[in-house]
This record gives structure tokens, sequence and C-alpha cells, in this order.
């Protein structure tokens, strides 16, 4: 999962070095924090924040494959 969503937000950023991922299990629920570059920030979330509904659709989906639940936090 952590993977997956790094290599998407490393191709939508000009500063790929800055994005980082953390992965933490609560319960039944996987949180994502995605951290990318102040500047970058827009293009990680898009227009009127639908790349970043796109990357918690995906997130949700590989997290029903282990029956859990998602939650993306981008990261200012």
């Amino acid at each position: 999962m952590e993977d997956l969503l790094a290599h998407i937000a490393r191709s939508l950023v000009d500063n790929a070095d800055a994005v980082q991922v953390k992965r933490s299990d609560d319960n039944d629920t996987v949180i994502i924090e995605l951290t990318v570059a102040p500047d970058d920030l827009g293009k990680v979330i898009g227009k009127q924040g639908r790349t970043a509904r796109a990357m918690r659709s995906l997130l949700a989906a590989l997290a029903a494959k282990e029956n859990k639940r998602s939650r993306l936090e981008i990261v200012e």
C-alpha cells in the first residue's frame, strides 16, 4: 500500500525526494500519512480534491483485501 501511494505521489510532484509515506495500524484501520513539499501540496490534492479522492479509493480497495478500513491523511 505504502509503495503504491509513494509511487503515485512521486510521479505527481516536482520534488520527489520530499515525499514520505508512513503507515500505522489502529485496530481494523490502516492510517497512511503522506507528506510532500509545501509547493507540491496542490498537485497531490488536485482540482477540487479529485486526485486525493482517487488515491483514497485505491487505498480503500487495497485495504479491503485485508478486511480493513483505510484513511489517507495528507500532512501539510
